[in-house]
């Protein structure tokens, strides 16, 4: 089993009004990876993270092996996803992957 953790802060440029917003998008649209990307388990996002946090949200994914990561980060469905509901939206990506 593997686990691919990504945190992102959000671009200084999107208002605050609009975060909730995004964070829902982003959750119900990566979510919804699970059954189409083959060797993706589970998907959490972390919508809300303590003031303590240095991200504004996370994903943390479980696959079967290490290397369903690199299968699912050019998955078609998850660069569809990742290009229309994250990247645009983020930046200062952080990843950490471990078995």
């Amino acid at each position: 089993m593997a686990h691919h953790i990504v945190m992102w802060k959000f671009r200084p440029e999107i208002p605050e009004e609009k975060k909730p917003e995004l964070k829902a998008a982003m959750a119900e649209n990566l979510k919804a990876l699970v059954g189409k990307v083959p060797g993706l388990l589970t998907v959490d996002f972390v919508e809300n993270p303590l003031a303590s946090s240095t991200h504004d949200v996370a994903l943390v994914t479980t696959l079967e092996k290490a290397e369903d990561i690199a299968a699912y980060g050019v998955h078609p469905e998850h660069v569809k996803v990742a290009d229309t509901y994250v990247r645009p939206y983020v930046t200062e990506r952080a990843c950490l992957d471990y078995e």
